[in-house]
């Protein structure tokens, strides 16, 4: 029988990086079973006193923490100790090795990486136009974006652009509908141009998916294998013909996606700068 393991991820600040590095973490050990707590804005001994008692009534507790205070997280360590919880702060080596590395002290702030600073509105700027130009919305307007992602419906388009706007990237994302012809300002702008396709096997079953989730059965042609088919070739064969850059996204997450998306992006970048 498989072990349950419960992480509690312990943060002085919104713990997104905690998150990410436990996913990394549960997707190299599946056989297990996992309860995830989290426990954000963690500052105060009085804050680590209700989370080593939570620890302490849970099966297998592991925690994971991303804390600068010492004060904190000497606290939970010696409560770890004591208790014998397995514990692992993320940022116990790196900040002394850097310190070494940069000749200059750590400021062990809180929250450092959340400032309000050019580079946080310049993502809040980036979030609000994605969001503007999503499924197609002010294709007037899209030639603005820093990244144009193109491909056929439930090719994964809004949630790769909502990461990526989430990363400071203008990104307007374009249905591809079969005969659809699309102002040429768009294939002419500067923006990076990618387009996603899929298998059309699996494109077929997420549209079936959704079609039992809407409850819609009028959509006759939506999960058709042989529309579908027509639409991924002519998908593809505008790709080709405006040399726009493919991924498949038939086996990608949203991350791998975007992260294919982003060296495409950089590669660009690079060869403008040269020129």
């Amino acid at each position: 029988m498989n072990k349950t393991f419960n992480f509690f991820l312990v943060s002085d600040s919104t713990g997104e990086t905690l998150d990410r590095i436990y996913l990394a973490l549960k997707a190299q050990f599946p056989d297990n079973n996992y309860k995830i707590h989290h426990f954000a804005f963690m500052r105060t001994t009085t804050q680590t006193a209700t989370l080593i008692e939570a620890c302490k009534k849970a099966e297998n507790p592991v925690i994971l923490y991303t804390l600068v205070e010492k004060q904190t997280t000497n606290h939970i360590i010696n409560e770890c100790k004591t208790f014998n919880i397995p514990c692992f702060g993320l940022l116990d080596y790196l900040i002394p090795q850097f310190e070494k590395i940069f000749n200059q002290k750590a400021t062990l702030k809180p929250s450092g990486q959340h400032q309000l600073n050019k580079e946080y509105y310049k993502k809040i700027e980036a979030m609000q136009f994605t969001l503007q130009h999503d499924d197609g919305q002010r294709l007037n307007t899209a030639i603005d974006a820093d990244i144009i992602i193109f491909g056929v419906s439930r090719t994964s388009k809004t949630p790769t652009s909502i990461y990526l706007g989430e990363r400071g990237y203008k990104v307007s994302n374009i249905p591809l509908v079969l005969h659809q012809i699309l102002p040429e300002d768009i294939y002419k702008s500067k923006a990076v141009k990618v387009g996603l396709t899929i298998d059309p096997k699996r494109l077929s079953d997420v549209r079936k998916t959704r079609m039992t989730i809407l409850n819609d059965k009028k959509s006759s042609t939506y999960a058709d294998m042989s529309n579908i088919e027509k639409e991924i070739e002519e998908a593809k064969k505008l790709f080709n013909s405006k040399k726009i850059p493919m991924i498949d996204v038939t086996r990608k997450s949203v991350e791998e996606t975007a992260a294919s998306i982003i060296k495409i992006y950089e590669i660009e970048e690079q060869k403008i700068n040269d020129h």
